[in-house]
């Protein structure tokens, strides 16, 4: 049987980079943040077609991976 690895929410499931999530940070810290940056994009379907099924809704996908899409 194959072994899970957990999901890291600060990293995109994409590349593995980190995803620089301003709501992540906020969770983790309790600290307001302010809009994060992927809250300006528009994310394609091919584009989140391409993350796995175990991370979806549960890691950010990176501005690298986003910019590489457009």
């Amino acid at each position: 049987m194959q072994e899970t690895q957990p999901i890291d929410p600060t990293r995109c499931p994409l590349c593995g980079q980190t995803n620089q999530c301003a709501g992540q940070l906020e969770r983790v810290t309790g600290i307001k943040q302010p809009p994060c940056w992927c809250n300006q994009l528009t994310f394609g379907a091919e584009l989140l077609a391409r993350v796995p099924e175990l991370a979806r809704q549960q890691a950010c996908i990176c501005a690298a991976c986003a910019q590489g899409a457009a």
